[in-house]
């Protein structure tokens, strides 16, 4: 792995039951090691608008975390938002759920805000968002129902995942990170991080 010396001795907490997000860190930082999650309660302020909400939720479990943090470690926190005309769209509840979301995104233009916090044991904070603009082709009810019934995306925002196959036949374009709307937006987490070390 290609890393500059000070990256190549950071280690990262990640505080995500998300495969994904490991699977992303291990791209740009060799230890990474998964924190024991808690459940945290995702609430924020009813007037917080929508592209603020992720920050505020990655900073509500980054303070629910602090404790598994073991020495030298940066403990990494994040929470991604799916945002059409203004409303939220988290992890559907069940696959009638997932359906409906995909059918409010087909043909249409939709944005990819994933908010991310890092900590340290010297009580230093940064908290960052990254948005991403996804434009989907228009998807028909049985392409949706196929993609629903195999995936299984009940643990994606908006439900879906761009590295599946409906990222292949449905996502028309991106504008901004393909990592973002994935989970975690990767140029942004390696340059916090290089701010903390400084």
């Amino acid at each position: 792995m290609i890393t500059p010396p000070r990256l190549e001795d950071v280690r990262i907490a990640l505080a995500s039951k998300s495969p994904r997000r490991r699977e992303l860190l291990g791209m740009i930082f060799p230890d990474v090691r998964i924190a024991p999650v808690k459940d945290v309660e995702e609430n924020y302020p009813h007037d917080l608008p929508a592209h603020e909400v992720p920050q505020w939720l990655s900073r509500l479990k980054a303070a629910a975390h602090l404790e598994v943090m073991e020495s030298g470690e940066i403990l990494l926190t994040a929470d991604t938002v799916v945002i059409i005309d203004g409303e939220i769209l988290g992890k559907p509840a069940d696959e009638a759920d997932a359906c409906k979301m995909l059918g409010m995104l087909s043909g249409r233009v939709h944005t990819v805000v994933t908010g991310v916090t890092l900590s340290d044991a010297f009580g230093r904070m940064r908290s960052f968002s990254d948005t991403t603009d996804v434009e989907m082709t228009h998807l028909s009810a049985d392409e949706i129902r196929a993609y629903v019934e195999v995936y299984k995306p009940l643990d994606k925002a908006g439900a879906y995942g761009i590295q599946e196959w409906i990222g292949g036949v449905g996502i028309k374009a991106i504008h901004g990170s393909f990592y973002n709307v994935m989970g975690l937006p990767l140029h942004a987490v390696y340059q916090e991080v290089r701010k903390m070390l400084d």
